[in-house]
């Protein structure tokens, strides 16, 4: 299945991409996906930072499992003054 993930700020940065379409097994949950993204762009694993994850506009916990075309979102912390 695919599903549409989202990179804000320094993922973004990191990843070289706002927006990535990622082919998952099924039954895959958010933090699979992460651990997915990881490898296939290694300077997101060194992003040591607290995530907030967002599926399809809610915020959900990393054991969500997805679906097919979910779109993920995965939140850097912001900053600002």
């Amino acid at each position: 299945m695919k599903v549409k993930v989202k990179l804000f700020a320094i993922l973004r940065e990191r990843a070289g991409a706002g927006e990535i379409t990622k082919e998952i097994g099924e039954g895959s949950t958010v933090i699979e996906l992460w651990e997915a993204l990881t490898r296939d762009y290694p300077k997101l694993a060194s992003a040591k930072i607290h995530l907030l994850y967002a599926v399809n506009q809610s915020y959900v916990t990393p054991d969500h499992v997805l679906r097919d075309r979910d779109e993920v979102v995965f939140v850097p912390p912001v900053s600002g003054g």
